[in-house]
This record gives C-alpha cells, structure tokens and sequence, in this order.
C-alpha cells in the first residue's frame, strides 16, 4: 500500500512539474506584451478570488491568526521572489528558468541555520557546495558579460527559500488553508501598486493569458499539495526536477532553444546536488500546502 501511495505521489508530482512549465510557457508568451508587474498583479488577484468559495463556507472567523507580521512578511518576500521567477520564464531559456527555481532547496538550509537555528548535516553542505558550483557552470564566468536575468533568477530563488522558512516558522499555529489566504490577500495588495505604476493597459486576448496562467498554477499547486499528503517530501521532491527536462524539450520545440556545453554540465550538477540534498534531510510526512510562489 506504502508503494501504491509512493508511485501515485511521484506521479502528481510529475504532472504538477509539466503544468509548472506550461505556466512558465505561458508567463513566456504574455511576456511580450504585458510588464512583468501587471503579470503578477493579476496571477495573485486571480489566485485570491478562489479563496471566495471558502470563506462564504467557513465564515469570517477561520481568518483568526496571531501572526498577521509573518502573514506580511511572507508576502512582501514572497510577491518579490514571484516578480524575479516571473521575469526569468519570459527572459531566460525555459530549461534555465525551471531549474534556477529550484536552487531553492540550497538557500533553505542556510536560511533555516541563520534563522531557526537548525543544524546542517556534512552530506547537505556537500550538496550545497556541489549546487553552487552547477551554478557557476550555467553562469559561465568566462564569457564577456554575466547574464542579469540569472542573477535575477537566483535572488529570485534565495527570496523563494525565505519565504518557505517562514511558512515553517508559523506553521505551529497557523493552517495552510489560512497561510495560502493571506498570501493571496496581501500579494494581490503589494503587487497592485506597482501594477499600476506600470501604467499597462490589458486587451480580452491578454487577460485570456492571464486566466490560463492561473488556471495552470492553481493546478500546479493543487497537485503538489496532493502528492504531499501521499508520501514523505523527502521521498517526493527529487521528482519536482522533472521539470527541468521538459522545459528543456519545449523549449527546443516551441522556441528552438538550445543548450550550451556549459548549461548542460550545470544543471547536471544542480539536479544532483538538489537530490542529494533532500535525500539528506529527515524524511517527514508533511501538511498539504500549496506553494503560491510558481
């Protein structure tokens, strides 16, 4: 039965990697007419108006929380580390924005030291040293100018990892049904000023955009938090890097990207370091908790 649940959760989470991707497609084609702010804007505006249904079902009362600064503070972080990956899928080659992401897990236990006081075992510091360096390779120090919207991508990344500590911080006592409210509440409110700033206008066929890329995340996320309830995250989050290998396939076959020598050997080295990484950490079962920053 262990295996039955194992294979099923392994398998969301592959299907949940591809609607990442398509997300990431998406952002890539709006990107071109629409700021990355109105983007973003209306990813989170969509993201809260879900939240509708279940709170007309559960009443006012299920918003109680005592940690309404957390609540902020994740959001502020969390709307800036979704402008920074949201300009990376329409900037960079699909396959390099979709593993950059995941270089998430390589800040978390620097985060968590700093921050939690949790101790980092030699095997993840191996890993850590070993992702960093994959990173250096997809940089590529050696040609002329360093690409801007890697080191977006990274801070992006770094922000990402912020944001999920502090998920932990306040998962005591807060639910993630109320933690993924809030961000939605207050990313929708944070990301409305600078939408507006942008002074973009947004044409039927634009905001069609706009639904699908909602629609592409909200399932992303839905089946994430699926497979969680099905298996370990340990056993389960090697699998998220599946998305690197289809973004690197249509990418080829929608945009003819193709891959340098350099790019290659990194991601190979960040996708095994990030595995090894995880693989080091204490296997728990873990809360459903859909993650809005995709």
């Amino acid at each position: 039965m262990k295996n039955h649940s194992f294979l099923i959760g392994a398998a969301l989470i592959l299907i949940s990697e591809m609607f990442l991707v398509l997300s990431g497609m998406v952002i890539r084609q709006v990107s071109a007419e629409l700021p990355t702010e109105m983007i973003v804007f209306f990813r989170n505006l969509l993201g809260l108006m879900l939240f509708v249904p279940w709170m007309l079902r559960n009443g006012i009362s299920v918003l109680h929380t005592t940690k309404l600064h957390f609540h902020l503070m994740r959001a502020g972080v969390g709307v800036t580390a979704m402008t920074c990956l949201f300009y990376t899928w329409g900037h960079l080659p699909l396959a390099q924005a979709a593993l950059l992401k995941q270089t998430a897990p390589f800040f978390m236990p620097l985060i968590a030291l700093w921050w939690l006081k949790e101790r980092i075992n030699l095997q993840v510091k191996l890993a850590i040293l070993v992702g960093f360096i994959g990173v250096a390779f997809i940089i590529n120090p050696t040609e002329t100018a360093v690409n801007v919207g890697i080191l977006i991508a990274l801070f992006g990344a770094c922000l990402g990892a912020l944001a999920k500590v502090t998920v932990r911080r306040m998962r005591d006592t807060e639910s993630p049904q109320l933690i993924v409210f809030y961000f939605a509440l207050f990313a929708a409110v944070l990301s409305a000023i600078p939408a507006w700033l942008s002074g973009a206008g947004l044409t039927l066929v634009q905001f069609g955009w706009l639904v699908l890329l909602a629609a592409t995340s909200t399932v992303a996320q839905l089946l994430l938090s699926k497979a969680y309830g099905m298996a370990p995250a340990g056993q389960l989050a090697p699998y998220t890097y599946g998305s690197v290998a289809m973004a690197a396939v249509l990418g080829w076959l929608v945009w003819d990207e193709v891959l340098g020598l350099h790019t290659l050997l990194g991601i190979l080295l960040v996708c095994c370091a990030g595995i090894v990484a995880m693989a080091g950490k204490r296997s728990q079962p873990v809360k459903p908790l859909t993650d809005p920053v995709l």
